[in-house]
């Protein structure tokens, strides 16, 4: 009778502590469950002296792609790239996690916590377009349909306050929507998307691709997060002797990144 009434008692505890190992195998907000990461090799080079995209070292054997003059993807590369490697949150704040990061793009976050995941992505599709005065091309739509098109010839103040417009009613749901889908990871391209929508979701941008004399194919991812953060390309948690490039895998439906997994089908395109 006593053992009965023992067992009762810590029984429960012993399923929720089961229960909770299981859980820790899971990211609370993750797509897809973690894999072991493979042995660790040494990395790529810290970007101490790395200013551009365009400048992070590859991996042996590869070459980046050929990007056309006045492109999206040449664009991508010329982003600069922060001496100081910190992670701040928009209110001036380091970020909790500074283990994601390989290197941070000197590309404004603002004051406001809005330039969240999906923002960023917009904000650099946006900025670009903004360039090349192609005002009609830069409109977000809403979860509803409503479309949010930059005014013509708008000077930078008033292109921060239209942003922050499309940052308020525009996230992963309605980008997820406005994109479209890319059947083949061996495709990829600089300037496409991986993206979940949702509450959660989340969405970070292709930056710079590279290929071998194999064909294989190898990429920069970048992001920004949960409180609006700077933008940052993201280290490779898996392929660590590529880091911070990813593998075009084709093996694999899974990407792994440091705070979030995605699937092979959610690569999308402008």
């Amino acid at each position: 009778m006593k053992r009965n009434l023992l067992t009762s008692i810590f029984l429960p505890f012993l399923l929720i502590a089961a229960v909770g190992i299981t859980i820790f195998c899971f990211h609370p907000l993750f797509s897809a469950p973690i894999k072991n990461p493979a042995p660790s090799k040494k990395g790529m080079p810290a970007p101490a002296t790395i200013t551009r995209v365009g400048a992070i070292p590859l991996p042996e054997g590869y070459e980046r792609l050929p990007v056309a003059k006045g492109s999206f993807a040449g664009w991508l590369q010329n982003i600069g790239i922060k001496k100081d490697n910190t992670v701040y949150l928009y209110n001036g704040q380091p970020k909790r996690n500074q283990e994601a990061q390989y290197a941070v793009l000197d590309v404004p976050v603002g004051k406001k916590d809005l330039q969240q995941c999906a923002d960023a992505v917009m904000r650099l599709r946006a900025q670009y377009l903004y360039g090349q005065k192609r005002f009609a091309e830069i409109w977000f739509s809403d979860n509803n349909g409503k479309k949010y098109v930059c005014p013509k010839g708008i000077d930078s103040t008033r292109f921060e306050r239209y942003l922050e417009n499309v940052y308020a009613y525009c996230g992963t749901l309605s980008l997820e929507k406005q994109l479209r889908p890319v059947a083949d990871i061996t495709t990829i391209q600089p300037g496409d998307v991986l993206i979940k929508g949702g509450s959660p979701g989340h969405a970070v941008i292709v930056m710079d691709v590279a290929k071998n004399k194999e064909g294989k194919k190898i990429y920069l991812l970048a992001q920004s997060y949960m409180p609006a953060q700077d933008i940052h390309v993201l280290k490779d948690p898996v392929y660590k002797n590529l880091s911070p490039w990813y593998l075009a895998d084709t093996d694999n439906p899974f990407i792994y990144t440091p705070e979030w997994t995605f699937t092979t089908k959610q690569l999308k395109r402008w």
